[in-house]
This record gives C-alpha cells, sequence and structure tokens, in this order.
C-alpha cells in the first residue's frame, strides 16, 4: 500500500465546489454501506447476546487492557447491537460504549475495545451490557473460502482469500475472527490490508494477525464474519465543548484533546502489527476552510485530505508497521462545528435541475435513495426495489420546487417525501 493508493480513493470521495449531477460522479463512502434504522432501541434478549466463553479482556503487547467478544443475533431479523463494556480499575468503574455495524439474522460479529486508561494491574471485567436497533439490510456477499488457501502459519497469524459472490461491488470490507487458544478464546483478529473494493466474482487475499502477546498461543480462528468498514466514534474538549469525529483504521488511537486554542488534535496511536496499514479520520467542519498538517513524533506524514458527499472532511494517512507515537492533526478553526443542514447540498442542486427538467426522474430518485440509506428518513416495512421500478408523480416537481425556493422546510420536504412513501404513491 503506498500514498497513491489512499490519493486515488480519496479523489473517489472528494466532492468538488462546482455543482455536479448526481449521475456524474459514483459517491462512496469510506465508512461502508449504510443502513436504514428504527427510532426506537430495544434492550438485548436473550436472541441477541455475547457468549461469556468468548468475552474477555487481557493486556496487549503494548500493555493496554484490551477486552473483545463475539456477539450473536438469534433473531429473524437484523439489528445493529449497542456493546457497553465496564471494567472496574483502582479509581472506580470506566465504560465504554461502541455502536456496531449492522448483524444479520442469524449472524454473529466480533468486537474489541480497548481501555488504555486503566491504571490497575488487575481490573474487573464487568459482564457487556446490550441493546440492539431493528434494521433493515441485505447480507453481504463476501464469503471466506475454505480451502488449502486458508493457513494458519507458525507465527499465529492466517491467511486466506474472500469472494464476492454477490452482482454489485462491495467497498472497503473488513473481515473479522475469533482466535483461540487450546482451551480459551484469545483474541479478536481482522484483515489488516486496506481492501478498497470488491467486485462480482472476484477474490481478494486478506491476512490477520493476533496481537503480539499471544502469537505462540493460537490454535486457530472461527467465526469469520464479513462486514462493512466500521468506524471508532472519538469526543475530545474543544473551546468548552465537545468535538465529535470518527476515525477508521487498522491502528487504535488513544487520548485525544485538542490544544488550548482549539487548533491542534494530540492523540496517542500505535500499530502493533507487523505490516502496514492505514488510517482515515473524519472531522465534521467548523467554516469549511480548514487546511490540516498532520505529525507523528513531530516528523511530517504524507496524508490526504478531501471532503465527502456528506461535507465531512477526511485525513487519512498509511501507518508503518509495528509503531508507536504522538500523532498531531494540525489546521483546526477555533470553535466548534455548526450544526449541519440534514439534507446535502447537492440534492438541492438535483431538485432545481429536476424540476427545470435537465435530469431524468430516476436520476432525481438516486438523490432521495440516497437519504433512505443515510438514515435520514425512514418508513418502517419500505421493501427494497429495483432501480428500473422506482417511480414518482409528476406533480410532486411543485413540492420540490417549493423546497428549493426555501418556501417550506428541509423538514417538511422529508416528512412530505415520507408521507408518499408510506402511501405508496412514491416507490424506491
Amino acid at each position: 500500500m503506498n500514498i497513491d493508493y489512499l490519493r486515488k480513493q480519496h479523489l473517489a470521495l472528494k466532492v468538488f465546489l462546482t455543482p455536479f449531477r448526481f449521475s456524474e460522479i459514483k459517491i462512496l463512502s469510506l465508512f461502508g454501506l449504510l443502513f436504514l434504522i428504527l427510532v426506537v432501541p430495544q434492550a438485548a434478549s436473550a436472541d441477541v447476546y455475547v457468549p461469556l466463553h468468548e468475552y474477555l479482556g487481557y493486556f496487549d503487547s503494548a500493555g493496554i487492557y484490551t477486552v473483545v467478544g463475539n456477539v450473536k443475533n438469534e433473531n429473524n431479523f437484523a439489528i445493529i447491537p449497542t456493546i457497553t463494556v465496564s471494567v472496574i480499575d483502582n479509581y472506580g468503574t470506566i465504560s465504554k460504549t461502541i455502536k456496531h455495524v449492522p448483524l444479520g439474522a442469524g449472524k454473529e460479529i466480533p468486537f474489541k475495545i480497548k481501555f488504555p486508561e486503566l491504571t490497575s494491574n488487575a481490573p474487573v471485567l464487568m459482564n457487556p451490557e446490550l441493546t440492539f436497533d431493528k434494521t433493515v439490510t441485505n447480507e453481504i456477499p463476501i464469503q471466506v473460502l475454505y480451502d488449502k488457501t486458508l493457513i494458519k502459519h507458525k507465527d499465529g497469524h492466517i491467511s486466506g482469500r474472500i469472494q464476492n459472490t454477490g452482482e454489485k461491488t462491495i467497498y472497503y470490507p473488513k473481515i473479522y475472527a475469533v482466535v483461540h487458544g487450546y482451551e480459551l478464546v484469545l483474541d479478536i483478529a481482522q484483515n489488516i490490508e486496506f481492501i478498497e473494493k470488491i467486485e462480482p466474482g472476484e477474490i481478494i487475499d486478506f491476512s490477520m494477525y493476533p496481537d503480539p502477546s499471544i502469537t505462540t498461543d493460537v490454535f486457530y480462528y472461527s467465526c469469520f464474519a464479513p462486514v462493512d468498514t466500521t468506524v471508532i466514534p472519538v469526543t475530545a474538549k474543544k473551546n468548552g465543548g465537545e468535538f465529535d469525529f470518527r476515525y477508521d483504521s487498522g491502528a487504535w488511537y488513544s487520548a485525544a484533546e485538542f490544544s488550548n486554542d482549539g487548533t491542534t488534535l494530540i492523540m496517542r496511536g500505535y500499530n502493533s502489527y507487523p505490516l502496514q496499514t492505514y488510517a482515515n479520520f473524519e472531522f465534521p467542519p467548523i467554516t469549511g476552510n480548514e487546511k490540516f498538517d498532520v505529525t507523528i513524533n513531530d516528523n511530517p506524514v504524507e496524508f490526504i485530505q478531501s471532503v465527502d458527499e456528506m461535507g465531512q472532511w477526511h485525513v487519512a494517512f498509511i501507518v508503518e508497521p509495528q509503531s508507536q507515537g504522538i500523532l498531531k492533526i494540525t489546521g483546526f478553526e477555533k470553535g466548534l462545528p455548526p450544526e449541519l443542514p440534514k439534507i446535502p447540498q447537492w440534492i438541492k442542486i438535483n431538485a432545481e435541475w429536476w424540476v427545470t427538467e435537465q435530469i431524468s426522474d430516476s436520476e432525481f430518485m438516486e438523490g432521495i435513495d440516497f437519504l433512505f440509506k443515510k438514515g435520514i428518513i425512514f418508513v418502517a416495512g419500505k421493501q427494497i426495489i429495483v432501480e428500473s421500478e422506482w417511480r414518482i408523480p409528476s406533480w410532486f416537481k411543485s413540492t420540490t420546487s417549493w423546497w428549493h425556493e426555501e418556501k417550506i422546510s428541509d423538514g417538511d420536504f422529508l416528512n412530505a417525501i415520507e408521507n408518499l412513501v408510506k402511501r405508496k404513491i412514491i416507490v424506491i
């Protein structure tokens, strides 16, 4: 992997400042396929659980307390699990919560949470707490090939191949697995190579490494779980408030804090794996004019800065193998991000073009479909319809024109779409 590889990827994500037609740019999300979520979360039942024999804590090779586990969904519907892990330390209880990726019916998904804040040499791990949201999702058509190419090596790592068995390209997939010793679960591993995409029918090599502290004890791997890319949420204090951001990486980052003036983000990061990996940080804009710089241990790092389709900044760079240090990202504007509109600007531009018949119904409907995929609109029981069957009445152009001219609010426009989809007047 090199910086040119990341550059190509980020150019694909970049949203240009000049207006564009949605049909002219293939929007890709670095954080994978997003799904529709029901509003009301439910407490986890016996049908959604973490088996305690697959739930443990250990100190990794860098001395950081690490908790791993495996969520099982035995319901007949897909869910998005939220896992809260609590550890009793010398100074009280530390809890961390992650909202995982969608988990299909009858499937399982491993997770890993690190606690660099712990000071105790003998922390007490509490049983996990689970809630979940019902969701509408398609199973990710990626399979691990269980053939002679799936090999566990002497140093404890495993290599193998995955295949896209579906009909569409899958972007940024990850493969998780449970790592077993001779008697106990030892770790949760994931592929450490950056996989940009996998085409229908394509076969791609992958490898995954356990933490170096337990490599000699590895016996086998199980519960391989292909997922779309996961992201880790982080909150840091900034200029008297809280600044929320996310990152996706094979490396781990902790102790996020801003400088006193709020212009530099400082974190400790490390990559324990013997191979190069990547890091991609997503930041909400403050003014939209931010110009970032990246250093590790005060040495400049080559990186890519881009903007995604929701107007979020992305800062991506390569992480060297078995490395650690202090990451600094400078160039933040002072203050906190303003609240962004729910509907991206490009959809309003598409609305104008549709009303004035510069684009087709199907091109405008791609923007409406985007709102469903992002969870901005939700309709219970909405079925997945192929694009060739999309339809929208011509009289809806009046409502769309009012919204574009700001005679009605974003909320009114979204409510109108939601109501018409419920009544099956708009089919998408």
